[in-house]
């Protein structure tokens, strides 16, 4: 345990975290979604896991991890095959973490399915959650954190 640091984040989920430069993705998936297999194919190359709710792992990540402002997609969703436009409670809980994280409304970009395994393959790494629910999918875009004021 370490003071200041959301239990949740084990040393592998922080080092590839603090090793993740600007831009980098990072995926944190649901229990369904195909984690390991994606996870052989990103920088990473390996799968980590936080056995927690989607929505405590994003709040957990979120605590450290800034999100990029210099594009609409720094946080994105899966979207509900043949309804893209519905936003599950999953969902909905996470965009409030988006949105307290960020200290404003940061709305997550709809990505479709395919699309999104697509994305996730390119990312730096995936955190496989101990989420249930379907559709409890998400990627990120790490931004930066800017020098201290002088």
């Amino acid at each position: 345990m370490l003071k200041g640091i959301n239990p949740l984040l084990n040393a592998e989920v922080l080092h590839a975290l603090r090793a993740m430069g600007h831009g980098d993705d990072l995926i944190i998936a649901d229990t369904n979604f195909p984690s390991d297999s994606v996870a052989r194919q990103t920088a990473l190359g390996k799968l980590l896991r936080i056995d927690a709710p989607a929505p405590a792992v994003v709040e957990a990540v979120l605590s450290l991890y800034p999100l990029d402002t210099f594009v609409d997609d720094a946080a994105a969703r899966m979207e509900i095959v043949s309804a893209p436009n519905d936003i599950p409670p999953v969902q909905q809980e996470v965009q409030k973490k988006i949105d307290a994280a960020e200290g404003r409304s940061l709305p997550m970009v709809p990505v479709e399915r395919y699309a999104f395994y697509e994305r996730a393959k390119k990312a730096y790494c995936v955190i496989q959650t101990g989420e249930r629910r379907f559709y409890g999918c998400f990627a990120f875009r790490k931004g930066v954190i800017p020098p201290e004021a002088e």
